[in-house]
């Protein structure tokens, strides 16, 4: 009798919190309710679902950086296509007129509730094949709009990316306040010879045609741009996405470009008829996370093309990116972007595949596969916490003029193992660094956490 009371005490006890916690997650528990109804079952869907909700990459983990923890805002995601119709498309061997069809994702500030979306993708394999996979996120499909009007982020993927392995940061930087569309970019699936050229000639353009477009939507007050300020904008890339938010911001093309491309950016290079109109307007801050600027030893820009940039943008690489290049190479367009204020954060020892999410299961079982996400060196994860910890403070303090958050960027030491914070107390381990003067450990960093990098800062005309 006893032992059967202590029975029925514990089960009454995982009952009730149970129940407790499944309010949490009420809309997904009525799902599976509906198909199954054993405690067993209900035990283990509240084990999957807080296992996926603790794997979202946008979800950063206890040893990040303050600002890269997720704001305010719940999150909504929109998947809609942009056509651009009668394109010159070169990916095939020779130039021929075709429609480009653009999916994209927008993620936006949002209303609490609904199901987090699980996003399913694929990167092409050694032979070119896709290898499919899958990442949870914390958007939920369709969610309802906040109230407000927020800048717009337009986030550019790699060669052969897609807008979902980049979905970490467009799911964190709208959970703050940003409306970020990310186009697919639809690379040919070869890599290097003449098809890597189709990237390199439609990366501006389709950038110049969605924001064209979504400036267009947002001023009708279409969904999902409705909330959006194109009035602020703010352009973020990785590898070739990097080297397309570069020209957007406005680096001329080399006339080099012309021939290569097919005749393609023959309009477009520096000094032909149509090369203003790469340029978007109302760029406050660009990110360029190894950005791809060289074909060979020849820069993709006109000779001094960086110091037409005014904006104020931030450069990431890692010191052994032998890809896109360290020296030369994305540290000389720190050194030549002379009339931005602009930083570089460099990660050492670090390979180009910095800005991705942590690998998937599904692509964890061939190293390819797994390259296409890790670096050698860094944890994943810790990357890309790091990043937007940054990515944060540059946007809020360039894109919304937040003052407040200049102290995370300007005035940093700029090696990050050299700070110091003499007088923090032992029982405040896992508290941020408080910056100057009380700390030069890097703002927002915990003790002992702020390791392996640069930062530095040209202000413009140095």
């Amino acid at each position: 009798m006893q032992k059967e009371s202590k029975h029925l005490f514990f089960e009454k006890k995982k009952q009730k919190t149970f129940e407790s916690l499944s309010r949490t997650y009420r809309p997904a528990y009525a799902m599976v309710q509906k198909f199954f109804g054993s405690f067993f079952q209900k035990r283990t869907f509240l084990l999957v679902a807080c296992t996926t909700i603790a794997a979202a990459p946008a979800r950063p983990g206890v040893d990040s950086p303050t600002l890269a923890a997720l704001g305010p805002y719940a999150v909504g995601v929109a998947t809609l296509e942009l056509i651009q119709p009668n394109q010159i498309d070169i990916g095939k061997g020779k130039p021929e007129r075709t429609d480009r069809h653009l999916p994209m994702r927008v993620w936006y500030p949002a209303h609490a509730g609904g199901t987090p979306i699980i996003y399913h993708s694929a990167l092409p394999g050694p032979d070119e094949k896709p290898v499919p996979f899958t990442i949870p996120g914390i958007a939920v499909a369709d969610a309802p709009p906040a109230p407000g009007h927020f800048p717009l982020v337009i986030l550019a993927h790699g060669y052969n990316n897609t807008p979902e392995v980049l979905a970490w940061l467009g799911e964190n930087l709208a959970s703050k306040g940003y409306v970020v569309a990310a186009p697919a970019f639809h690379d040919p699936p070869a890599f290097g010879g003449q098809r890597i050229m189709q990237s390199v000639a439609r990366r501006p353009l389709d950038l110049a045609f969605v924001a064209a477009e979504v400036r267009r939507r947002a001023a009708a007050g279409e969904k999902p741009f409705a909330q959006a300020d194109t009035d602020r904008i703010a352009l973020v890339g990785y590898s070739m996405g990097g080297y397309g938010v570069v020209t957007a911001a406005g680096a001329p093309l080399s006339p080099a470009l012309a021939t290569p491309t097919g005749g393609v950016l023959a309009p477009y290079v520096a000094g032909a008829p149509k090369a203003a109109t790469l340029k978007i307007d109302n760029v406050k801050a660009v990110v360029a996370m190894s950005p791809f600027s060289l074909l060979g030893t020849s820069s993709v820009w006109a000779p001094g093309g960086l110091a037409a940039i005014h904006a104020p943008t931030f450069f990431m690489v890692g010191s052994q990116d032998h890809l896109v290049g360290y020296t030369p190479g994305v540290r000389t367009l720190f050194e030549t972007e002379k009339n931005a204020p602009r930083y570089l954060l460099v990660f050492r020892e670090a390979g180009h595949n910095i800005a991705l999410s942590p690998a998937p299961p599904a692509m964890q079982e061939k190293l390819w596969d797994e390259d296409w996400f890790e670096d050698p060196v860094w944890r994943k994860s810790r990357l890309n916490a790091i990043e937007a910890h940054f990515i944060t403070a540059f946007l809020d303090r360039y894109v919304k003029g937040d003052a407040s958050k200049a102290s995370y960027i300007d005035g940093l030491i700029p090696n990050s193992d050299d700070g110091t914070w003499p007088n923090q107390p032992i029982a405040d381990y896992a508290t941020a660094s408080p910056g100057p003067p009380a700390a030069t450990l890097w703002k927002g960093f915990q003790q002992a956490h702020a390791a392996g990098m640069t930062l530095e800062f040209k202000p413009p005309g140095s």
